[in-house]
C-alpha cells in the first residue's frame, strides 16, 4: 500500500496542479500521511530549477501548517492522539518522543523537522506536552525549512543524478545531520 502511495505522489510532479499537490502532501505527512514531501518536491525541482526556492518555501510553509494542526489536535485532545499513535504503530515513538521532548524541547522538534524521525510524532508530543507555540513554530521552520531548502538547492543544482542519489541517501543524511546537531550541542553545553 505505501509503495502504491509512492508511486501516485510521483506521478503528481508531473501535474498541473503540482504545486497544489506538494502542499497537501507537505501538510499531510506533518501530521498523518507516512511519504515525505521530499519524493515530490526533488522531481519537481529537477524539472524546473528556477523554482526551487519558491517550490521549498511552499513545502516548507505547508509542513509548518501541518505540523501546527498536529499540535493544535495533541493540545486539545491529548488521550485520543495517544491512543490514536498507539493504535497505528507510532505508539514506542510517541513515548521516546515526549521523553526527548521533555528533555530537548526546542531542540527536538528542530531535529525532528530536519531528520528522518517521523515530525509528526514530535508535533503532537509538543502539542500534549504543552510546548508554546511560537517556539513550536520557530523549531518547526527552522527543522522543516532546512531539509526541503537543502532538498531544493541538491536537486536544482544536481539535477535528475542528484535526485536519484538523495532518494538512495535521504536517511543517512539526515541521521548524519542530527548525529553533527547533536556532537555540537553536546561540545557547547559540556566543552
Amino acid at each position: 500500500m505505501l509503495e502504491k502511495s509512492l508511486e501516485h505522489v510521483l506521478a503528481w510532479s508531473a501535474h498541473p496542479r503540482a504545486p497544489l499537490y506538494l502542499g497537501a502532501v507537505s501538510f499531510a505527512e506533518s501530521s498523518f500521511f507516512p511519504i515525505p514531501p521530499d519524493v515530490l518536491l526533488a522531481p519537481m525541482v529537477v524539472s524546473r530549477p528556477e523554482r526551487a526556492w519558491r517550490l521549498a518555501g511552499w513545502t516548507t510553509f505547508w509542513s509548518v501548517v501541518g505540523g501546527v494542526a498536529a499540535f493544535t489536535l495533541a493540545a486539545f485532545a491529548t488521550d485520543a492522539v495517544s491512543n490514536l499513535l498507539h493504535g497505528n504503530g507510532y505508539g514506542e515513538s510517541y513515548v521516546r518522543a515526549q521523553s526527548w521532548f521533555a528533555t530537548w524541547g526546542f531542540w527536538a522538534v528542530l531535529v525532528a523537522g530536519f531528520s528522518p524521525i517521523p515530525y509528526k510524532v514530535f508535533a503532537f508530543a509538543a502539542g500534549g506536552m504543552s510546548m508554546l507555540l511560537p517556539a513550536f513554530v520557530l523549531a518547526s521552520i527552522a527543522g522543516r525549512g532546512g531539509r526541503f531548502f537543502l532538498v531544493a538547492a541538491l536537486c536544482a543544482y544536481g539535477g535528475p543524478r542528484m535526485q536519484t542519489m538523495l532518494k538512495r541517501y535521504v536517511d543517512r543524511i539526515g541521521w548524519a545531520v542530527v548525529a553533527a546537531v547533536l556532537v555540537w550541542f553536546l561540545a557547547h553545553h559540556f566543552g
